[in-house]
């Protein structure tokens, strides 16, 4: 670092801060108005917004000493991006919220910003504003806002009895490195960077919306807790059949280590923001979705997620507030 260059957040200063990580900020054609005033204007071609927030806390949801700040930049924005296009919806601009601690190096919080724009540059989404404080510990929130096109959402409440259950992207691939990370270890690379950062299926949103999805949802918590939600809310059973989840070699590797079932890290683990759909059987499903079910009626046994035939009453992945 240039020793004419503050380096902590102290030295820097709130402003210096912002100076420094909109500097040279990229735009798209539906940013009006972008940083620098008291708020952003982003247009809205089709009359609708939508809009979702998450905040990743130091301690809770990373550790500085398990992930570079660019990883924590490129998970904190894909965290947001991935529930806007679970809604089947584009994203368009973010608005970022920071906050640490005044020693925090200012070329940490300059990389973590550099991660960031690196996930939004790779979807052309505008970074168009937000806020700086301090706090005790390094805390991201970003909000996201995305554009439909004209289409209707899709919800979590549209399953149907007969709809096959359908899943895109990674899952149980963060839970494994965490595993990893939490015993020391630092490989297989793969699975320990899938816990620093990971990688959505972001196409799989908007190219399930217009093939006709009936509900979706992002996988962020575990595939049996977040169908679950999806279950509830369209009042159904969502039947998983385990034996259609492809098992990749590395979880396999992973798990024999510790001689455990690797499909509990892909029926149960949070993090990888894979979309689970559901879609009419009469329609194509793209081909980058795996069908691992199909949707039940919910009788007398009531709204939920069944694993080859059983209810699962557990509570199949992380819940926030419960221990």
């Amino acid at each position: 670092m240039n020793q004419h260059e503050p380096g902590t957040l102290g030295e820097l200063g709130e402003f210096g801060l912002i100076s420094k990580v909109t500097e040279g900020l990229p735009q798209n054609s539906q940013v009006l108005v972008g940083p620098g005033d008291d708020a952003a204007v982003v247009a809205v071609p089709d009359g609708s917004v939508v809009i979702s927030t998450d905040v990743l806390i130091e301690g809770r949801h990373f550790r500085r000493d398990w992930s570079t700040p660019i990883d924590i930049g490129r998970r904190a924005a894909a965290a947001s991006l991935s529930d806007i296009v679970a809604m089947g919806a584009q994203p368009t601009a973010v608005v970022v919220a920071f906050a640490g601690p005044a020693d925090l190096p200012a070329a940490w919080a300059v990389a973590c910003t550099a991660g960031l724009r690196a996930e939004l540059d790779s979807l052309k989404v505008a970074l168009v504003g937000g806020d700086v404080t301090s706090a005790d510990a390094v805390m991201i929130t970003v909000t996201a806002i995305g554009d439909l096109a004209g289409r209707e959402p899709v919800l979590r409440s549209g399953a149907r009895p007969g709809d096959l259950i359908a899943i895109a992207g990674r899952h149980g691939w963060a839970a494994a490195g965490l595993a990893l990370l939490s015993r020391g270890f630092r490989s297989p690379k793969k699975l320990v960077d899938a816990h620093r950062f990971p990688l959505p299926p972001y196409e799989a949103g908007p190219l399930a919306a217009r093939s006709g999805a009936t509900a979706m949802i992002d996988v962020s918590d575990g595939l049996i807790a977040d169908a679950r939600h999806l279950a509830q809310a369209s009042n159904a059973v969502l039947a998983i059949d385990s034996s259609l989840i492809a098992v990749p070699e590395e979880l396999a590797s992973a798990a024999s280590a510790y001689n455990m079932d690797p499909r509990e890290w892909m029926l149960t683990g949070g993090d990888d923001h894979a979309l689970l759909a559901t879609f009419p059987k009469q329609v194509k499903i793209p081909s980058i979705f795996a069908v691992i079910g199909e949707v039940q009626a919910s009788g007398t046994q009531g709204a939920g997620v069944s694993v080859d035939g059983h209810i699962v009453k557990s509570r199949g992945g992380h819940e926030h507030f419960r221990s």
